[in-house]
């Protein structure tokens, strides 16, 4: 294929099972022939594998899959995770990519993974697309022995499509995709949760007007999908026909109507009121920091509190003759590594509505009723068969709420936060998992000051988050705690020395 024949040619490259592949090429050996998972045995038999290497994959073991999955007769490796060194071979590699290309003609999707408008440079070195996808996937593996595959396409979803199935059957690890190809080879593929912003939610609610690949989509009444998705329905419609206006220019170029930050844990057990009501002080404080840090203030809070599963869960859920409840990991896990089943997510979209309803309020405390639970479902994909039961199975508390000013005061924002735990969250249930937010972030110079203000208080309490950030950036985030890190259940010490929930 002569990308030069293209309007605007993308290239999309993925480093093949990341993590695997560092632990290899670190050990002198190759993703292709060595059995290696990335998963730490600290955690026992049921931790989940972080990535396996494709001579893994080729025996039948599937990424996310937990230790005790992997069948007795393979020996391999098990290498401990090590977050900041792959984020250190990431940068690495992007660099490489900055020999050919410039920052702004690259959007890096995710540590592993980048897009390229490739547009420019196929004149300037006079080459083809496929040519200079592999010249940059030659560069990679020379330096730094990571294998790579790409997608080719004429816009950003095509080429993202082209990566994710065509060049998985190709010699070259390198696949092509224009529209008249993408009819041709990606309409009738199944199952549709392959499709980059498809997961099981959106798949389900497809899946009840009988559609099940993307020829169903590009086929059903608009006003159907209007109905069942609202706005998302133009990002289905536009992908059903491969169509992507969005480019790398506009990616760079957007700028958030609103910003806010969020932070959530799934807790190493289960977890009693009080000692839940510990890791979210912990919490609260570093998102705190994170708000001075960046000289901001917020006018709103949320929280979600996911329960455990207890007797009480097993009794109502059992009686609606489920064969068995997932375990607290399930489907939730996937939302730890920035995955929205129940969203479309692509290059361009922008934030969705404000979790703030008009009011300002929105609380909700649910346990699933079996009779109205909808039957489990399987989907089979990249990471093999999953059954999804929904992912709240076992309830949850959850609400947000304005603040009527705007802050970054621990003192005011861990007060609020108390009253909201204490409001909305069941002091008899396990918990399991913690998720708070700050929206409507501004900068500091629009914090809230009336005639009630103490200035000069809150004045102090800024300067020492100033000085708690100053010590803690020149000695490290455990060099400088609150007495609740202390405490029982606490999380805060072993979370700082770790870098997305797992050893840095």
């Amino acid at each position: 294929m002569d990308g030069r024949s293209e309007d605007k040619v993308y290239l999309c490259i993925d480093l093949k099972t990341f993590y695997a592949s560092v632990e290899c090429a670190d050990r002198g050996r190759d993703t292709l022939t060595c059995n290696l998972v990335v998963a730490d045995p600290d955690r026992g038999r049921t931790t989940i594998c972080l990535a396996v290497s494709a001579a893994m994959k080729k025996l039948g073991v599937r990424n996310r899959c937990r230790v005790f999955d992997i069948p007795e007769n393979i020996d391999y490796i098990m290498a401990k995770p090590r977050m900041r060194h792959y984020m250190e071979v990431s940068a690495k590699i992007y660099g490489i990519y900055l020999e050919y290309v410039s920052p702004e003609d690259i959007h890096v999707y995710s540590i592993d993974e980048c897009f390229i408008d490739a547009t420019p440079y196929l004149t300037l070195y006079r080459t083809t697309a496929r040519a200079f996808a592999q010249e940059l996937m030659d560069a990679v593996f020379s330096r730094c022995g990571i294998r790579a595959t790409a997608g080719i396409g004429t816009n950003l979803f095509l080429a993202k499509v082209a990566l994710d199935i065509t060049a998985k059957h190709v010699d070259d690890g390198i696949g092509y995709l224009d529209e008249e190809l993408f009819r041709q080879q990606i309409w009738r593929h199944r199952p549709i949760t392959d499709i980059w912003g498809i997961g099981p939610g959106i798949a389900a609610r497809l899946a009840k007007y009988g559609v099940a690949d993307l020829m169903g989509v590009a086929a059903l009444d608009e006003h159907i999908l209007y109905r069942e998705f609202g706005v998302n329905a133009e990002y289905l419609i536009d992908h059903a026909h491969g169509v992507e206006p969005c480019t790398i220019a506009e990616i760079h170029a957007y700028v958030p109507e609103a910003t806010s930050i969020t932070s959530g844990q799934v807790l190493p057990r289960n977890y009693s009121y009080d000692e839940a009501r510990t890791v979210l002080r912990e919490m609260v404080d570093a998102s705190v920091l994170d708000l001075v840090a960046k000289h901001a203030v917020c006018d709103g809070i949320s929280l979600y509190v996911g329960y455990a599963s207890d007797q009480r869960d097993l009794a109502r859920l059992g009686a609606s003759g489920s064969a068995r409840i997932t375990d607290s990991c399930g489907v939730e896990h996937a939302s730890d590594h920035g995955l929205l089943p129940d969203a479309v997510s692509a290059p361009h979209r922008a934030p969705g509505p404000s979790s703030y309803s008009a009011d300002g309020i929105r609380a909700r405390q649910a346990l699933r009723d079996p009779d109205a639970a909808s039957p489990s479902t399987v989907f089979t994909g990249e990471h093999g068969r999953r059954t999804v039961r929904g992912r709240r199975a076992y309830g949850y508390a959850e609400a947000s709420r304005k603040l009527g000013e705007r802050t970054n005061s621990f003192k005011r924002l861990m007060a609020r936060f108390d009253a909201l735990y204490a409001e909305i969250v069941d002091p008899t249930r396990p918990i399991k998992r913690v998720n708070i937010g700050f929206g409507g972030l501004l900068p500091e110079e629009f914090a809230t000051v009336d005639l009630f203000t103490d200035v000069q208080a809150e004045q102090s309490e800024r300067d020492l988050a100033d000085a708690v950030l100053a010590v803690r950036g020149k000695y490290g985030k455990n060099a400088l705690l609150r007495g609740t890190s202390y405490k029982q259940g606490a999380t805060g010490r072993e979370r700082n020395e770790q870098v997305g929930g797992h050893h840095a």
